[in-house]
């Protein structure tokens, strides 16, 4: 999945209440989406799969277009964008484009 962390919008960690829900104890997938976005509808389903799958991994959809802020902040370009933050809330991947299960699992390895 993507690339691995190190971007200037990753200066520190996103908390539960940039996120407007919960983190997980070992791992949040974070997706921002659109209404209109095709990809972005697989993407929920392949994301929420693999959190409940792995104990202590939490599933988390911003929508883009109301969390504008949060979107500049961390140079969200395309939907879906998906980041995966660890249990401190850093961002460990980021990748847009709707991923494939085995990269979003092996990028929980990393995070973990």
């Amino acid at each position: 999945m993507g690339e691995t962390g190190g971007t200037a919008a990753d200066e520190g960690a996103l908390g539960a209440g940039d996120l407007g829900g919960e983190l997980g104890a070992r791992a949040t997938l974070v997706q921002f989406s659109t209404a209109f976005c095709q990809p972005c509808r697989a993407t929920r389903r392949t994301l929420a799969e693999v959190a409940a799958m792995v104990e202590g991994v939490a599933h988390v959809e911003i929508d883009a277009e109301a969390h504008l802020d949060l979107v500049r902040r961390l140079g969200v370009r395309a939907t879906p964008t998906v980041l995966v933050l660890d249990a401190g809330g850093r961002i460990v991947t980021r990748a847009a484009g709707a991923p494939r299960r085995a990269d979003v699992i092996a990028a929980l390895g990393r995070a973990v």
